[in-house]
């Protein structure tokens, strides 16, 4: 794998870590925590919500002693080895290295505000009738599409396919 490539993976992290933070930024100086904005009235706002869990909530009732910090330490951890991961994988899976470097941007993120914070922010609000998805921000949204283009590259999507005459 040439170093440019492998470039481009960390940029496309980074450029995630900092669009997540400018975004959380703005919603921190601007919304107090509970605070919403219907963006689209009956479908989409912007909600200003603590996640003090794992994702899509997980844990965030539970309390235990030193929460936090077992949350980060699990994070970091996870990074190391998705980094470590992305070092491995060829370049011609190409889609599978961008979806990892969209999961270790989206996590990053996340982890960053953990560890300053002692929680993550979310405030995309999306909801329907009695239908209410979780609240979510950049970093979730990249992790989500990072594994969408992992899963095409397992089935061969993006990948040239040398072509065998008989």
């Amino acid at each position: 794998m040439t170093g440019s490539r492998r470039g481009t993976d960390y940029w496309v992290a980074c450029v995630i870590i900092v669009m997540d933070q400018a975004t959380k930024s703005a919603v921190r100086a601007r919304m107090d925590l509970g605070d919403s904005m219907a963006v689209v009235p009956g479908f989409f706002s912007l909600t200003r919500v603590h996640n003090t869990g794992a994702a899509f909530g997980m844990l965030s009732g539970v309390d235990f002693p030193l929460k936090t910090v077992v949350l980060a330490l699990v994070a970091a951890g996870a990074l190391v080895g998705l980094a470590g991961y992305l070092a491995s994988i060829p370049a011609a899976h190409w889609l599978s290295r961008l979806g990892l470097a969209c999961i270790i941007g989206g996590a990053a993120g996340n982890l960053i505000d953990r560890v300053a914070l002692g929680f993550v922010v979310d405030f995309f609000d999306v909801y329907w009738q009695g239908w209410h998805f979780w609240a979510f921000n950049i970093a979730d949204a990249a992790i989500t599409v990072g594994v969408a283009f992992m899963i095409l590259d397992m089935l061969g999507i993006g990948r040239h396919r040398v072509s065998r005459t008989v």
